[in-house]
Parts: C-alpha cells; sequence; structure tokens
C-alpha cells in the first residue's frame, strides 16, 4: 500500500473575519524591494519589518495563522506612517493602502495598548476631529500665543520637562488667528454666469487655524467661474480615523459627509486637504459591505477632486499677475502617492509669471507629518521633518509651498528648531490667489490671511 502523506489542516487566521486584509491583495506583493528605498521608516532605520515589504510579510503570516497579533506586530504597523509611497514605487500595483488601513482596524480591535498610549490617543480623537472642540480651544491658545507666554514657555526649557508627545503637539500649535470663530458663507458666487458648480470641503483642523487657505480657495474657484457651495456645519471627513484604524468612527463619519454634500446637489465636491481627499476617494472601499451606502459612497467618491485637479481641468478666465519670488515645492504625500496628483500642482504653479520653483531633494520622501503619527510617533518624525528642512533650505528659495495644512505645520516646526523662523510656509492655493488678486511679494511674504471673500 501507497505511503499516504497526512497533511495539516490549514490554521485559523490571526485576524478577525471582519473586514481582515484580503489576501488577493497580500498576493500582489512579490517582495521585489522596489519599496524599500521609498519608505521612510526604512530609510531611517534600515529595519525589514519597518518596510511595505516586511510588514505585508507579517500580515500574511498572521492572515495564515503562523503568527500572533501581538505587541511586536502592533508596534510595526504603528511605525508606519502611511504616506504610500510604496504605492508609487511599487512595478506590481500593491495597494498598500487597503492592506495598512484594515490590518490598523484589526489592530485596534484585537491588540490592547498601554493606558497612557489609549489615553492619549482618546485625547487626540476627541480633539482634532471636531471643528466646535477646536474652537473653543482656539480662544486660550490665542491668548497663550499673543500674550508671549508661548515664548516664556518654549525659551525656559519647561517643554523638556513634559511628555515627550505632549511637547510635540506644543511644538507643532499653528499661529491662532484673530478670526478663528469665522465661518465661510454657505454660497460663493462667480463675477460672471457660473460654468461650475462645486461644493467644498472646509476641513476640521483647517476651518479653525487656516480659514484664510478655505477663503483663498473660494475666491480662486471664483474667479475661475465656479459658482462654490459650502455646507454648514460639515463633520469630519473621517481621514483621522481611517489612518488611526478607528473603522466605525470613519464609517459613521463618511455616511454623514456623503449625505450633506449630496443634499447639496453639486457637480464636484472639491478639497483643499491631501490627507481629506485620499480618504474621500476611498469612501466606496470603507463603505464596501454597507448595502444602503456601498453604491452611494462610490458614487460619491468619484465627485471628489483636489483643487488643483478641478483647476487644471478649467481653461483659465482670471489672468495671473506676476509674483517674482523663489518657492520650494512640497509634495504632500497623500496627494503624490495616495492620490497620484504631481504634475497639477506644478502646471498651476508655473502659470504665475516670474514664480521660480524650486524642487526639493528627496521630494518623495515623508516630512514626518502623517496626519497625527508627528504626535504619536514624535522621535521619527522629528527626524524626517529636520532631513525635509535640510533639503529645503538647500534649494535656498523665499518660501516653502505644500497642499496640506499637516505638512505645513511639520514644516513650520522644523524650521523654528533650525532657527528660521522668517521663512513662510504657504498652501498652493494662497499663491494662485495672490496672483489673481495682484498681491505684491512684500505682502505674500508676511503672510496675507484675508478672509474677505470680494476680490
Amino acid at each position: 500500500m501507497a505511503h499516504l502523506t497526512q497533511i495539516d489542516p490549514p490554521k485559523p487566521s490571526s485576524f478577525d473575519a471582519h473586514h481582515a486584509p484580503e489576501k488577493s491583495l497580500l498576493a500582489d506583493c512579490v517582495h521585489c524591494g522596489f519599496c524599500l528605498p521609498a519608505c521612510p521608516t526604512y530609510v531611517l532605520w534600515g529595519e525589514e519589518m519597518d518596510s511595505p515589504r516586511g510588514r505585508i510579510y507579517m500580515m500574511q503570516k498572521a492572515a495564515d495563522g503562523q503568527a500572533p497579533l501581538d505587541q511586536r506586530f502592533r508596534q510595526h504597523m504603528d511605525n508606519c506612517l502611511g504616506c504610500m509611497a510604496c504605492m508609487t514605487a511599487c512595478p506590481s500595483g500593491v495597494q498598500y493602502n487597503k492592506l495598512i488601513e484594515d490590518t490598523r482596524a484589526q489592530v485596534e480591535r484585537n491588540i490592547p495598548r498601554s493606558t497612557e498610549d489609549s489615553l492619549f490617543r482618546k485625547l487626540l480623537f476627541a480633539t482634532f476631529p471636531h471643528p466646535r472642540r477646536l474652537r473653543w480651544m482656539a480662544a486660550p491658545l490665542f491668548l497663550y500665543q499673543r500674550s508671549g507666554l508661548q515664548q516664556l514657555v518654549r525659551e525656559s526649557g519647561l517643554l523638556r520637562m513634559v511628555p515627550r508627545r505632549f511637547a510635540a503637539m506644543e511644538s507643532l500649535l499653528p499661529a491662532v488667528p484673530a478670526h478663528f470663530a469665522w465661518s465661510m458663507p454657505e454660497r460663493v458666487m462667480p463675477s460672471a454666469a457660473p460654468r461650475r458648480r462645486v461644493g467644498m470641503l472646509t476641513g476640521c483642523v483647517q476651518q479653525v487655524f487656516f480659514s484664510h487657505v478655505n477663503a483663498a480657495t473660494a475666491r480662486v474657484l471664483a474667479a475661475e467661474g465656479c459658482e462654490v457651495i459650502v455646507p454648514q456645519n460639515q463633520p469630519c471627513c473621517g481621514a483621522l480615523m481611517v489612518h488611526s484604524g478607528l473603522e466605525e468612527q470613519a464609517a459613521a463619519m463618511a455616511r454623514a459627509i456623503i449625505a450633506l454634500f449630496d443634499k447639496a446637489d453639486v457637480d464636484t465636491v472639491v478639497i483643499n486637504a491631501a490627507g481629506c481627499g485620499s480618504t474621500m476617494k476611498e469612501y466606496g472601499h470603507l463603505l464596501r459591505d454597507d448595502p444602503q451606502w456601498a453604491e452611494r459612497a462610490k458614487a460619491f467618491s468619484e465627485k471628489c477632486k483636489d483643487i488643483t485637479e478641478i483647476l487644471c481641468e478649467l481653461a483659465p478666465m482670471a489672468p495671473r499677475n506676476p509674483l517674482p519670488m523663489r518657492i520650494a515645492y512640497h509634495d504632500a504625500c497623500h496627494l503624490r502617492h495616495a492620490q497620484g496628483i504631481h504634475q497639477q500642482p506644478r502646471q498651476l504653479l508655473a502659470g504665475i509669471p516670474l514664480l521660480e520653483v524650486a524642487e526639493i531633494a528627496e521630494a518623495s520622501l515623508c516630512c514626518g507629518s502623517a496626519g497625527v503619527y508627528n504626535l504619536l510617533q514624535p522621535e521619527p518624525a522629528e527626524e524626517l521633518g529636520d532631513r525635509k528642512v535640510t533639503h529645503l533650505l538647500a534649494t535656498h528659495s523665499q518660501a516653502v509651498v505644500s497642499a496640506n495644512p499637516g505638512c505645513l505645520l511639520q514644516i513650520m516646526s522644523g524650521l523654528r528648531r533650525r532657527g528660521e523662523k522668517t521663512m513662510p510656509a504657504f498652501h498652493m492655493v494662497e499663491l494662485l490667489d495672490a496672483s489673481i488678486r495682484g498681491l505684491a511679494v512684500q505682502d505674500v511674504l508676511r503672510g496675507d490671511k484675508s478672509i474677505s471673500l470680494g476680490s
């Protein structure tokens, strides 16, 4: 009788049954290594398990029941910035964004965190995704900054005595504008007959601390013939929750955003924050198992466009006035890698007469912001920020320009650590707005914070 080889039954997956990383997506990775030099944590540490290839290997082992969901697994997943530079580098088209986001949701459900870590995360997510709470915080922060207390605290060395994460939070504080309570009107009309009806996302941190960027966005859209509809009382889009594994909360926020903008009946939803845009374009995946929302979410995502995409689609109407200055353009990771938007910002900046745009070395490497990564993992975030600032200063530019508020805060913090307190950082749409309005370079460099929606 022939000898029969006994085959062991497959082991159960270490992941729970709800949205485990899809095995077909895991199988797309051929472990070629093209992602290694693109990954910020691998560049910093040279550790295989802190590369996309290594993390996918760990996911596969967990999916096959050959590795537990333990603290080691959690740490390597937490170390990932979620910048998606690996997706740009990958020749096999691995959808790492879906893999890491589903895995992080598994981590949050199945691997306990320390009390300290858990409480700090709850603090962040009880604050940043809630514009009303941010407005409540803005008043004391305004006094803290304008009274000179902030400067005193920073110069005294007191921040070296508080937990590292809280010190990072203080170092990243934006300058609170005097008009922090201002809100966008419900509609902004162009001077001529509208050629497009667009909805505009106001964001969370953006609408409180970067309201001048929202105002500039609306002015530019109106100057290019768009009727701009701004649904009031917008909730968070869920980006921070998606990137941190809080799937249920993210899904609830996505449904609220979809319902609000569907009611507004707009052709396009315009987004000026890269992290928000990348998440909203993936609502179809987030709500894929919801029978009432799956198709609706997919249709909504197809209407979502970054501000640079919509402006490149529209033939320019408003004349551009010269801005004779040299700027360095920083690619926000969730614009370049997650959304694949690279040429559009450069095309728009090239349309401004006399504006010189410098490229930054290691342009595809993350600055360390990555949502709330710079608060949760301040040490590697600062190392990446300092690396980015070194390359930025090497361009000898007068200002740095990006398309995401988190990147701007991270770079400004890095510039302060280097003693460079005079180099301003702008959202790209601010320069377009300044050129259309004919502002002088001196006014731009001083930081025009206009929230007027007139010309």
